[in-house]
């Protein structure tokens, strides 16, 4: 081939792709979507999102856009909200039109799930992510039996009282050597979750138990990481790709597998006049609405539910006190200040109530801190339109997948004087007593707030109250800024790997 002919064809090739990305362009235009960058064929906007950096690009793409823009997840479109007046206005302003969630479907499983998954995960099942009728009566229903097991009250401050003295126990056996901090947290904060669900408590010798746990976390973390990313991003292209992704499924196959058992277990001795915990009642009132059509209570969304609450009781809390401790270390002047509070109001003989919170705005405020700061979910769980939606002058068709980012509003400027920064002043006022700020929320906000809010908040405080009752944190390696910034990567900021020692005060 001459110069001449290869000079034709390559002039050919550009004017040939101008005019498909030309076409493909106004094809989008037309749907009156918020503004965002043209997505290309089959990929979206994948060129826009760094590699391993998900959070950070999709803010970085707020910056030009503004704060609701729409980006390509593949051929899906998803609108993304930022900042605190936009996630207010959609998940409050206009609560019921955005309160679906994003289903769990074949294409974001990825295709080679065994079929008892798929049957369970593919039709949006659990109260996490299911929508509509079932949500409701699974919602209604789980509110109601976790306050009834003493959710908010104080049988389950009693349970969290016990479980952190069984942590300092366990924590005092060390005897001051370094250890890391993740496994004992998650084992602590998950018992107390396990004993509403299960009925029980675990020891924190249990090693099948542990590796239950190991499991969640290798979920989070391989949700959060670049195959993770990609998973989200290219679903059916990702189903064929090897990779650290592909063992999500089978992850969540061991999981439900040991909800199973515990089902079974309680099928085989239940009293349903005297139920034990969450799945006693669960099965009772599937035995209760066996003729009744309607009724979303069936096996399939028991064991979605129960795993929904697990995880959810078990690695946002812990992972927060894993970055407060690392806070702690890095301002050891902010530890000291709450030493003196402990000290003042709850003293050394005692446990720490949740009365006491009221009495502590420090404490109060250097934890609403750590969640602002280490926003352990920034980019929310992922919400739907329920209906055709005009927003902002946008047409946002039924079933378009909503982002609202919950780092934007945590970190957004006009409502935190730092944002960047850990910083406990802001929540509180001139005078030292705790103000409250209405973008905290770290639970997410309107209809599909966290379940587990009241109950998270308890932990947050008893479980730091106890610890720092009783130990000062110290690491050997000097913390800088950057090790205790969060990540910002994917579906969840998770601490750097180090180690502390708890070293007992001497009062």
């Amino acid at each position: 081939m001459d110069l001449t002919a290869l000079g034709t064809l390559i002039l050919a090739v550009f004017i040939s792709c101008l005019v498909i990305y030309s076409t493909w362009d106004k094809l989008y235009r037309r749907r009156n979507l918020p503004p965002g960058p043209t997505p290309l064929p089959v990929i979206g906007n994948l060129l826009q999102i760094k590699r391993g950096e998900m959070v950070k690009s999709l803010i970085e793409v707020g910056n030009r856009y503004g704060p609701v823009y729409t980006l390509y997840f593949g051929h899906r479109p998803i609108v993304i909200l930022n900042g605190y007046t936009a996630v207010k206005e959609a998940l409050v302003d206009r609560g019921e039109e955005f309160s679906g969630c994003l289903q769990w479907t074949k294409s974001l499983m990825g295709g080679k799930v065994r079929v008892q998954v798929e049957e369970m995960l593919f039709e949006g099942s659990g109260v996490v992510f299911s929508n509509g009728e079932r949500w409701k009566q699974l919602r209604r229903f789980s509110l109601t039996t976790l306050r009834n097991f003493g959710m908010g009250k104080r049988s389950i401050e009693e349970r969290i009282q016990e479980e952190a003295q069984c942590l300092i126990k366990e924590l005092h056996n060390f005897k001051q050597k370094p250890l890391d901090p993740r496994n004992i947290l998650v084992q602590a904060i998950s018992n107390v979750i396990c004993s509403v669900v299960f009925g029980n408590r675990f020891e924190y010798e249990d090693l099948k138990f542990l590796k239950l746990l190991n499991l969640f976390n290798e979920t989070f973390l391989l949700m959060s990481s670049t195959w993770g990313q990609l998973q989200e991003i290219l679903p059916k292209i990702m189903d064929y790709i090897p990779g650290p992704h592909q063992r999500i499924n089978p992850i969540i196959e061991r999981l439900l597998e040991f909800v199973s058992e515990r089902v079974k277990m309680n099928q085989e001795t239940l009293d349903p006049s005297s139920p034990r915990d969450y799945i006693d009642c669960f099965i009772a009132k599937m035995q209760q609405d066996n003729e009744d059509p309607t009724s979303e209570f069936n096996m399939r969304n028991l064991l979605l539910t129960v795993l929904n609450l697990f995880f959810a009781g078990t690695e946002t809390v812990s992972t927060t006190l894993r970055h407060g401790f690392l806070i702690l270390m890095k301002y050891p002047e902010i530890q000291e200040k709450l030493h003196k509070e402990i000290d003042s109001v709850i003293g050394q003989n005692r446990c720490p109530n949740i009365e006491d919170r009221s009495k502590m705005p420090y404490m109060d405020a250097v934890i609403h801190e750590i969640q602002r700061f280490s926003d352990v979910i920034p980019m929310n769980v992922p919400h739907t339109v329920v209906r055709d939606t005009t927003f902002r002058g946008f047409t946002i068709p039924k079933g378009t997948d909503i982002y609202p980012l919950l780092c934007t509003v945590l970190r957004d400027p006009s409502q935190f004087s730092t944002p960047d920064k850990f910083n406990p002043d802001h929540f509180l006022d001139e005078s030292g007593s705790f103000t409250k700020s209405d973008a905290f929320m770290p639970f997410s906000i309107g209809r599909r707030i966290c379940l587990g809010e009241g109950l998270a908040r308890m932990e947050l405080f008893l479980f730091l109250a106890t610890i720092l009752q009783n130990f000062t944190l110290v690491s050997e390696t000097k913390f800088t800024e950057e090790d205790i910034a969060p990540q910002m990567t994917g579906f969840a900021n998770v601490p750097i790997d180090y180690k502390l020692s708890f070293i007992p005060r001497l009062m």
